[in-house]
Formats: C-alpha cells, structure tokens, sequence
C-alpha cells in the first residue's frame, strides 16, 4: 500500500511538472506574440533572436572540406586520399596546430562583425559562440580550455568590452571547458592590423603578447583552443600561440568567427 502510494505521488508531481513546463512555454509563447524577439542586425521582428532571414541567406559558412590548418574552404572535396591542408600550410605550418572559421569574412558577415565589435552590441556574442560551437566541434572535442586572444587596456577602455572574450567565455561554458580571460595579455599596445602587408601585421604583433604568471601554470601542458573574431593574415593568432606554446601550452588550435574566403599564399 505505500508503495502504490508513493507511485502516486510520483505520478502527480511528474503531471504538476509537465503542467508548469506548459505555463511556461504558452507564456513565453504570449510574450513573442507581444513583443516578438528583435534580430540583432535590425529592428525587425524574427522567429527568434537572431538574424533576419535576408541577412542568414547571405552568410557564407564554411563546411567540410575546409583546410585543417588554416580553417579555409577548399573548393572540392578530394576524397579520402586528399591532403588535410592547403599547399602553403603544408609547406609553412602556423605556431597553432589547427584552425576553423565559422563563416567567410565578406560583405555580408562583415556588418554583422564590426557591429559587434565596434558597436558595442553585444547580443551578437551567444549567436556567434553558437555558430563555433558547430565549426569548431573537432577543435573543442580536443581542447584542455579555452583562451580569448586579449585586448590591450587602452583599447578595451576605448570599445568597453574584449570581444573575443565575449565569444570564448559562452563557447567555454557550453563545452563543459576551462575559461582562462586572464591566461594571456597583451604588453604592448599596437597598431590597428588593417591595411598593413602580411610581413607589417607580423611585425606589429611581434612580442605583443605574452603569457601571465597565473596562465603558466594553468595551461601548462595542456590543449588550448585560442579565440579571435577574425582571420586575414594569421598574424595575430600566431604571435598568440607561439606565446602560449612557449610558456608550457602543450598545443593551440584556433577557432574564429570568420576568415578571409582565400587559402593562403605559398611562401616566398
């Protein structure tokens, strides 16, 4: 007898739980009929928090096959018997072990970014942890922890906010993975990377970052997963790595919301 009694109970607490589950989905569903979740990129009302659905089509996200090393698309799939990487990854390996791109950095996901990055909207940090923690899934299966590439205190007083950390610490979160903001810093304030040659983004971040006492002992021996808000050259992710590495990391991948569209050039 009290043992039917206790599956009753159970019984009625399971249905009182399904009831409250219910309440709770009609009343969001009443608050979107009221206010209906603006997209982040316009005032336009949209199924859900996100993007219209113009700005989706317009996004180029990169699928396999992509190039391991730098995360570019490659323009067919060869098969199995196919190179992972590109020619000039094969030939010149970054510091970072492996790359991936979440979209191409273009016209149309170029808004979006510089939105967030210069705009200070930051509802954009959730959907673009999102679309990495799909890119980027083999990266993340691997990783120790988790590694914003940094901002230096006087660019950060000027935007408010490290938007690389804005990305890493949700993707971090969602992977069950350390979150290390402070693990890497940048000592040297440089230059905007925009518009400098391959060989000028290099020399402007050279011994830019380094690594604190506190990161050394967290990343020591471990797998990093180092996170920017975009690839062009490389330059910048690397200086990071070879920091990282140097102070006992036993490897660094790189995932970014997005690259350029091209593969690298062969060295000369």
């Amino acid at each position: 007898m009290v043992h039917q009694d206790g599956g009753w109970r159970e019984r009625l607490e399971a249905g009182g739980s399904r009831v409250a589950l219910g309440l709770r989905a009609l009343g969001r569903g009443a608050a979107d009929l009221l206010m209906p979740p603006l997209a982040h990129d316009s005032p336009e009302a949209t199924a859900s928090a996100g993007l219209t659905p113009d700005a989706w089509t317009k996004v180029i996200f990169l699928e396999d096959p992509v190039c391991d090393g730098c995360g570019a698309g490659f323009e067919m799939d060869g098969g199995v018997f196919a190179a992972p990487r590109c020619a000039a990854c094969l030939a010149q390996p970054y510091a970072f072990a492996r790359a991936r791109a979440a979209c191409v950095y273009d016209e149309a996901s170029r808004g979006l970014i510089l939105k967030f990055k210069h705009g200070d909207h930051q509802p954009f940090a959730p959907l673009f942890a999102c679309w990495l923690s799909r890119a980027a899934a083999p990266l993340l299966d691997e990783a120790d922890a988790v590694v914003p590439v940094p901002l230096h205190r006087f660019r950060l007083l000027s935007r408010r906010f490290n938007q690389a950390a804005e990305v890493a610490r949700p993707l971090a979160r969602g992977a069950g993975l350390d979150y290390l903001p402070d693990a890497l810093v940048r000592q040297t304030h440089t230059t905007t990377q925009g518009g400098k040659s391959a060989r000028g983004r290099r020399l402007n971040v050279k011994k830019a970052f380094a690594v604190s006492e506190e990161g050394r002992r967290r990343i020591k021996g471990r797998r990093i997963l180092l996170v920017d808000d975009v690839l062009t050259t490389g330059a910048t992710a690397e200086a990071c790595a070879r920091a990282l590495i140097e102070a006992g990391a036993r490897a660094v991948d790189l995932a970014v919301i997005a690259r350029v569209r091209t593969a690298r050039e062969l060295p000369t």
